[in-house]
């Protein structure tokens, strides 16, 4: 199984792992780790290295971040590069996280980088548009 740790600014990483729950139910194998102000990646690498610790992450850890070059990635970077079952992805959002959970729940016998692909169409697929003009345009197709 591969751990899933999800890190980012503030507490969105806590809040983000309540809403999966809310859909998913009860994420064991998924920790949310902060930066708090006052804090810094050395504070964050604790954290992270504790949650591993926490986690099954015998086919390795799956790092969701909330931005691209930001303390939480860059701590993430100091233990990934040393571990090629580690891997990261940045612009974490709920569409993501569920699919990871997913993919974890069913056990999935993936590689990082699939898992890492596969982490970011998630994303990219949940971010949609929506606008009234939608509408009109599918109605006037229908006729």
């Amino acid at each position: 199984m591969f751990g899933i740790i999800v890190g980012t600014h503030g507490r969105f990483s806590e809040e983000l792992l309540k809403s999966c729950e809310m859909i998913c139910g009860e994420q064991k194998n998924v920790r949310a780790v902060t930066l708090v102000p006052g804090e810094g990646p050395d504070d964050v690498v604790k954290k992270y290295e504790k949650a591993i610790g926490e986690l099954d992450c015998t086919d390795g850890v799956l790092f969701l971040n909330d931005l691209f070059g930001g303390s939480p990635y860059n701590a993430a970077c100091r233990l990934v590069i040393s571990n090629p079952a580690y891997g990261i992805v940045t612009g974490v959002n709920l569409p993501m996280l569920i699919e990871m959970c997913s993919a974890q729940m069913m056990n999935e016998q993936a590689d990082i980088q699939t898992l890492m692909q596969k982490a970011v169409d998630a994303g990219k697929n949940g971010t949609q548009t929506f606008h009234a003009s939608q509408i009109a345009d599918d109605e006037e197709d229908d006729l």
